[in-house]
């Protein structure tokens, strides 16, 4: 497939590295010639000196014989225009990042369609949604929805206090028969483990569950962790994820917020916006203001400025001063798996949103969503069954699934939802949640294709 990427940011240059490594023909179409040196000294693709929205710079990508264009610059009306092109050049797919919602509200004038847009990506509000997810449930490290938000995959790191520890998951299978979950991943260290029944929890394991989101808090408690209300929380940076985030909590009964911004204008802007949240004016890198406003009295702490350093030297101060749930949006690759590490409860990318959705164009037509989370090095796919599908022959125990495939929970044509065991009979039209190493996609997918 061939692909062009239109700007070559943080962005740009993620997507077009889940491109490269699944061998795709990847071009990378940038104004700044600097971050195109980057991309090609970096990454195995082509890189064209010019602006996306230039009919003759298309032309030199190889517009004509492309099959996906992805506009995700830094500039809204850019990411449109050569999406609008694209459309006209006959490109059959075409992506646009966008931070407004102007095409996207019911009320909009104009829709995505209108400007020959396949498909709207909103990073900023993909993020301030997880970010609300794991405030909402605290001892999460990932929140993930399934199956019409019937199912959540929950990460859970294993404290060394954890009564699970050495015990294998048939054992915690059989001593908790009256709850239904099952752990469909393991991050150990730069390990991804999809475990079967024998595998031995240890501590510090990242675990991934699949439940009934009413089933979570119970589940939890059997992994050591207490399902507490967050009632206070602090929002460090008015930006657009950090806005979203305050008008979601805020509009929370019992829950009281603070957001702190730097710029005067945008922090009076945020406070005649956002009634049931204390805007407070004052400088993201001044810890005394954040002690002085309760730092230490929080229950959760989220950092969201637009400066990834302070986002995490701030949250790393929060949990030193005894706040329980730090969240940072980070998406330098570097930072991610060092801040679990050093203490952070939870990281949050908007480069995610983004690398989700284009995976799942990249996917057959039956493949209706990509899901990744991080510290897990395996994709999480929402798949139908197509008729006369290998996976619909015989019930799970029977089938010779390949290694590093496992199918967690089956939505089925009648609208029912099961947590997958070896008895469940995917088929036809069903719809499974299936976790999948990189290098088992292809066999995965080819499973529930029709021979």
């Amino acid at each position: 497939m061939r692909v062009i990427v239109v700007g070559a940011g943080e962005v740009g240059f993620d997507v077009a590295r889940l491109l490269a490594a699944e061998q795709h023909d990847v071009v990378v179409v940038d104004v700044d010639q600097a971050r195109l040196k980057e991309v090609q000294d970096r990454l195995d693709v082509m890189t064209i000196f010019g602006s996306g929205t230039s009919a003759e710079v298309l032309g030199d990508c190889g517009v004509r014989r492309a099959d996906m264009l992805i506009a995700v610059t830094n500039i809204d009306e850019v990411n449109i225009i050569a999406c609008m092109m694209a459309d006209r050049l006959d490109v059959p797919t075409t992506i646009a990042r966008v931070r407004t919602n102007e095409l996207s509200a019911r009320s909009s004038v104009l829709s995505a369609s209108d400007f020959g847009i396949d498909l709207l990506i909103h990073p900023e509000e993909s993020a301030a949604a997880e970010v609300t997810r794991l405030i909402r449930r605290a001892s999460a490290t990932d929140v993930l929805m399934f199956c019409d938000g019937r199912l959540q995959l929950v990460g859970m790191r294993i404290d060394r206090e954890s009564p699970v520890i050495g015990k294998s998951l048939r054992e915690l299978a059989l001593a908790n028969q009256d709850l239904t979950f099952r752990i469909m991943g393991i991050s150990r260290g730069i390990r991804t483990i999809l475990p079967g029944g024998d595998e031995v929890l240890r501590a510090n394991d990242q675990i991934f569950v699949m439940a009934r989101p009413k089933e979570l808090s119970p589940v939890a408690e059997v992994f050591g962790k207490r399902e507490s209300r967050m009632h206070h929380v602090m929002i460090l940076g008015g930006t657009k994820v950090g806005a979203r985030v305050a008008q979601h909590l805020g509009q929370d009964k019992n829950r009281r917020v603070k957001l702190i911004e730097s710029g005067r204008e945008q922090a009076q802007s945020l406070a005649e916006e956002l009634k049931d949240v204390l805007v407070i004016h004052g400088d993201a890198t001044d810890i005394d203001l954040m002690a002085t406003e309760g730092l230490g009295e929080m229950d959760a702490f989220v950092a969201v400025t637009d400066d990834e350093e302070s986002n995490l030297v701030s949250c790393l101060m929060a949990k030193h001063l005894g706040v329980r749930k730090t969240v940072g949006l980070l998406s330098k690759a570097a930072y991610i798996p060092l801040s679990q590490t050093i203490g952070l409860d939870a990281a949050v990318s908007k480069k995610l949103a983004v690398a989700r959705e284009v995976m799942r164009f990249l996917r057959g037509k039956h493949v209706l969503s990509v899901e990744t989370v991080h510290g897990l090095d395996a994709e999480i796919l929402e798949i139908e069954a197509a008729p006369r599908a290998p996976v619909t022959y015989k019930p799970l125990k029977e089938l010779k699934l390949p290694d590093g495939v496992l199918i967690s929970a089956v939505m089925h044509e009648d609208d029912g939802v099961e947590i997958a065991t070896g008895n469940t009979h995917i088929e036809p039209g069903d719809r499974a949640i299936v976790f999948v190493l990189p290098r088992q996609i292809g066999e995965a997918e080819a499973f529930f294709d029709k021979k």
